[in-house]
């Protein structure tokens, strides 16, 4: 079966590497995430990752401390995260390398990125860790800058829920969930896909998103060849179409 995608920039939240522990990491998670990505590379994808760090810190609620090291910290938790999932990976079969936005040439890669297109070209995953290398900015924005940079045919958000809604559906039982959105609406409906500022970003440079839940990692392989699992968010002009 041929995959729809190329290449692919897949997000992975903080949260999701904790699994039931909900802090720290769970490598029985991360070897399950490792097993899908695998089958997707093995079908032609290239994929390239971006985590986050809200399983370790979330700068944000710091309370007093200065926001810039606040961020600062996060990521370095992000930092973190990428090694343990490019062992997960390795230990799975695959070649990996963790590029950094902040520099730390002992334990990774400098974000280069003509070298992570060298990478992919030779069937490597890249892991990219320290967001942006800038303070203020999500790792939700640090996945739109690279998926942008590396020419990435989608943005898979894999999160805790299954796509879309209108409203929070952990909290409303009459929750609506949508199949498909344009980016004028997830902005005007305020529908909280992802910050302002990476949806933005998507949307200037016509990189679709994809939302769906990540609590069955065999979710991103059936994204890879196409299957309905989640949400579609795309540049088509008031597109909604509900589930």
């Amino acid at each position: 079966m041929k995959p729809k995608y190329n290449r692919i920039l897949l997000k992975l939240s903080g949260e999701a590497l904790a699994g039931d522990k909900q802090i720290g990491l769970s490598y029985d998670v991360i070897t399950s995430f490792g097993k899908a990505i695998k089958k997707c590379v093995d079908a032609g994808v290239e994929v390239g990752i971006v985590v986050g760090g809200g399983n370790f810190w979330r700068g944000r609620s710091s309370g007093a401390m200065d926001r810039t090291r606040a961020d600062h910290i996060g990521m370095l938790a992000t930092a973190m995260n990428a090694l343990a999932v490019a062992d997960g990976l390795e230990n799975c079969g695959l070649e990996v390398r963790v590029q950094t936005a902040i520099s730390m040439p002992q334990v990774a890669e400098p974000y280069i990125r003509n070298r992570a297109m060298r990478h992919f070209e030779k069937g490597r995953v890249v892991i990219f860790g320290c967001g942006t290398g800038n303070p203020f900015f999500s790792t939700d924005t640090a996945a739109a800058l690279r998926a942008a940079e590396i020419e990435a045919d989608i943005f898979f958000k894999a999160t805790m829920v299954d796509g879309v809604y209108d409203k929070d559906p952990h909290k409303y039982n009459d929750a609506v969930k949508y199949d498909e959105l344009s980016f004028d609406e997830i902005l005007s409906k305020d529908l909280q896909v992802m910050d302002l500022t990476a949806a933005a970003m998507c949307k200037d440079n016509d990189i679709p998103i994809y939302v769906f839940d990540l609590a069955d990692p065999e979710n991103i392989y059936r994204a890879c060849m196409g299957e309905p699992v989640g949400t579609k968010v795309t540049n088509k002009k008031w597109c909604s179409i509900i589930k």
